[in-house]
C-alpha cells in the first residue's frame, strides 16, 4: 500500500468508527501532535484514537480532501470534523491540516494543525472567545484531555 493509501485508508476508517483500523496504521513509535493534545507518542497516540472514536456522537462527520505529497517527502491533506462538544453539545466545525511521515510502511509522525482560537470559540462558548488565543487555555485543556485520556488508557488496562 503507498502512503497516500494509507492515509486514506486512515479517514476512510475514521470516517467509519473504525479506530483499530486507524491504529494499525500506526508505527509503534508514532508521534502525534496536535493543539488539543499536544505530544503524544507510541501506545499513547493509538489509545487517544481510540478514546475519540469511542466518544464520537451519532452525527459526526469526517472528511478529507486530497492527499498530496510534499517536496520534502512528508504527506499532507485537510480534513474536516463536525461533531458535537462538551456538556452542552456545541455544534463544531474544526477544518484541520494533517502532515504525515512515514517509517517501515506506517505513519511515524502525524501533526495536526488548526486555528485553536476558532475551535475554542465553537466549543466552549463565550469564554473561548474572549480567551480561546491565550496559552493558558490552551494549557487547560491539553491537561483536561491528556487527564481523559489517562482514565481512558486504565480502563482499557481493565
Amino acid at each position: 500500500m503507498s502512503e497516500k493509501e494509507i492515509i486514506e485508508r486512515f479517514y476512510t476508517s475514521f470516517a467509519s468508527r473504525d479506530s483499530m483500523k486507524m491504529v494499525a496504521l500506526y508505527h509503534d513509535e508514532v508521534l502525534f501532535e496536535d493543539p488539543a493534545f499536544g505530544k503524544l507518542y507510541g501506545e499513547r497516540a493509538k489509545a487517544m484514537w481510540r478514546m475519540l472514536v469511542a466518544r464520537l456522537d451519532h452525527g459526526a462527520q469526517i472528511m478529507h480532501g486530497e492527499v498530496i505529497q510534499l517536496e520534502d517527502g512528508r504527506y499532507q491533506t485537510s480534513w474536516e470534523a463536525h461533531y458535537k462538544f462538551g456538556p452542552k453539545k456545541r455544534d463544531v466545525v474544526n477544518k484541520i491540516t494533517a502532515t504525515f511521515e512515514f517509517k517501515d510502511g506506517k505513519i511515524i509522525s502525524h501533526k495536526d494543525e488548526f486555528s485553536f482560537w476558532k475551535w475554542s470559540r465553537q466549543a466552549m462558548g463565550p469564554l473561548g472567545w474572549l480567551l480561546g488565543w491565550t496559552p493558558g487555555i490552551k494549557k487547560k485543556l491539553q491537561a483536561h484531555t491528556n487527564n481523559l485520556l489517562d482514565k481512558w488508557v486504565e480502563k482499557e488496562l481493565n
